[in-house]
């Protein structure tokens, strides 16, 4: 790490921070070293290096269906496309 560096400090949910740490050493990163690619990307791309918009209603639906578990479950892709052609009926 260069000589010249500053200290960042932020609050964070614990649980949140032990679910992030646990991923990042999953791949064999500190959380030092995961903010610091986090920084680096967003000033390779002038921005967040991700999308970051607001849900629409049917998406939000959509989550909510997954959350409940009330949505349709398919063994296949094949019985999912299915579905599709049969919806259109």
């Amino acid at each position: 790490m260069a000589l010249n560096s500053e200290k960042v400090n932020f609050r964070v949910d614990p649980e949140l921070k032990a679910s992030a740490e646990a991923i990042f050493s999953a791949v064999g990163l500190s959380v030092g070293e995961a903010c610091r690619i986090f920084f680096k990307q967003v000033t390779l791309q002038h921005g967040l290096p991700f999308d970051v918009k607001i849900p629409n209603a049917e998406t939000i639906a959509a989550m909510r269906e997954y959350e409940t578990g009330d949505f349709k479950k398919f063994d296949s892709t094949e019985e999912l496309f299915a579905s599709w052609s049969d919806d259109a009926k």
